[in-house]
């Protein structure tokens, strides 16, 4: 496990929160460079198919972010980051960005740095 701070805690409730509200398979919640957060689940629409992760790391370019101190996703089942939302997060925020997996209860139980 890399270095769970208690900030994270908050990223979890957030990661959580998003999915329950849409009752969404996953949500994701990220934090960056200046502490500010955002939190989105997963989106389909039609032929529009957008990971939890992708949506939040959108959310975060959007408002003007530069960078990523941690990103928690959230799912009811086991799940993981894929490579292609991991290269999304390297190429928005560079290596060594801790990317976590919490289960119902906000525990994590995977980790990984990107």
């Amino acid at each position: 496990m890399t270095n769970w701070i208690p900030e994270d805690d908050k990223l979890a409730v957030l990661a959580k929160g998003a999915r329950s509200r849409v009752q969404a398979k996953v949500g994701a919640a990220l934090r960056d460079e200046t502490g500010r957060t955002y939190a989105s689940a997963e989106v389909s629409i039609g032929l529009l198919v957008l990971s939890a992760v992708e949506m939040v790391v959108a959310q975060a370019v959007a408002s003007g972010s530069t960078g990523v101190e941690s990103i928690v996703i959230s799912s009811q089942f086991e799940v993981s980051a894929t490579e292609s939302e991991i290269d999304l997060v390297r190429v928005f925020a560079g290596t060594g960005v801790p990317l976590y997996v919490v289960d119902e209860t906000g525990k994590p139980i995977d980790s990984r740095l990107t």
